[in-house]
């Protein structure tokens, strides 16, 4: 019987993994934390194995207080680290420290607590570099975003998974990095999800990559796989659909429109600025312009994890594309 800790409670995902811990007989307590309060943050029955606490990860004395309070009074060993802005337009020193800062604090305190042996990192495939001489098929060695122009969504993204990643030589814990592809779902931060929230979504004109989405439940699947296995590393968590981006519009009930592509991050700095939408088509430009899948082959071999559920698509491909689709 062990305890875990889940940062990041309060998201879509941090809901699904708690709720999948408790059903795991094995698992003696959860000791949950997220921003919001308990009664608008968790919306399922409360048990005696949950206890679940309102903390702001931006505060380094909040997280030392977290650690050496209740989470050494429960004996957590395990840590599944998810909490992160998902907000593409939060920016500056508070989301840095919510973003970076708290994942190194965390490392530095877990090295000299009693009770925990394993960091469960979920980092993102975002952190990649996506360019045309650069290999579609993503592996773990994969060059990684450093461009100093980047948006800050990306850059903390990438420092807080090398923080991580540099433990692992350092550190007596076993750290787990889980580089995951995005997950399309409401409330998960996809950029992907809110840009096929329009009804008519522009694409570059002339380009076609290939993407592939996650869905929560193997996400979730993943996490637990790793916090199952006595392994450490960096692993790629594929989801099981992919597909062109011309498709998933059309699979979502969309319209998709291909136009000059400069004409694109205009376009959308305007819907954000009149709709209040997230999505900024000059953080996703390559990734709308290269395809870029990960390789799961690793995470496969090592973890056991293959992706089993597909995303539930609006539409039937035969539907989206009209009556006249012949297969």
């Amino acid at each position: 019987m062990s305890s875990v800790l889940v940062t990041g409670a309060s998201s879509t995902i941090g809901e699904r993994l708690i709720r999948s811990l408790l059903a795991d007989t094995s698992i003696d307590h959860v000791l949950a934390v997220g921003f919001e309060p308990l009664e608008s943050a968790l919306p399922f029955s409360q048990s005696n194995r949950l206890t679940y606490l309102q903390v702001d990860m931006g505060r380094s004395r909040n997280i030392r207080s977290l650690l050496f309070g209740p989470a050494r009074d429960l004996g957590v060993e395990t840590i599944f680290h998810t909490a992160l802005v998902d907000n593409a337009a939060g920016t500056g020193n508070r989301v840095h420290k919510i973003n970076v800062e708290s994942t190194r604090q965390i490392l530095e305190l877990a090295e000299r607590h009693p009770t925990i042996r394993k960091l469960v990192y979920r980092s993102f495939a975002e952190v990649y570099q996506i360019q045309a001489d650069l290999p579609a098929l993503i592996e773990e060695a994969h060059p990684l975003n450093l461009a100093s122009g980047a948006p800050q969504w990306i850059r903390d993204r990438v420092e807080a998974d090398l923080t991580v990643c540099a433990a692992m030589g350092l550190s007596r814990l076993r750290i787990v990095v889980l580089r995951c592809a995005e997950v399309l779902a409401q409330g998960c931060g996809s950029q992907l999800f809110d840009y096929l929230e329009s009804p008519i979504c522009l694409r570059p004109g002339g380009y076609n990559p290939m993407i592939n989405v996650l869905s929560v439940s193997d996400l979730v699947q993943a996490m637990e796989q790793a916090h199952n296995s006595s392994v450490q590393g960096v692993f790629n968590i594929p989801g099981k659909d992919t597909l062109p981006l011309s498709t998933a519009i059309l699979k979502w009930g969309r319209v998709g429109i291909p136009v000059p592509g400069n004409w694109l991050t205009p376009i959308y700095a305007w819907r954000r600025r009149v709709r209040g939408h997230d999505f900024r088509f000059g953080m996703n430009r390559r990734r709308f312009t290269y395809s870029g899948i990960l390789d799961g082959v690793r995470a496969k071999k090592v973890l056991g994890y293959a992706p089993q559920t597909a995303i539930d698509w609006p539409l039937p491909i035969s539907e989206a594309w009209g009556p006249g689709w012949k297969g």
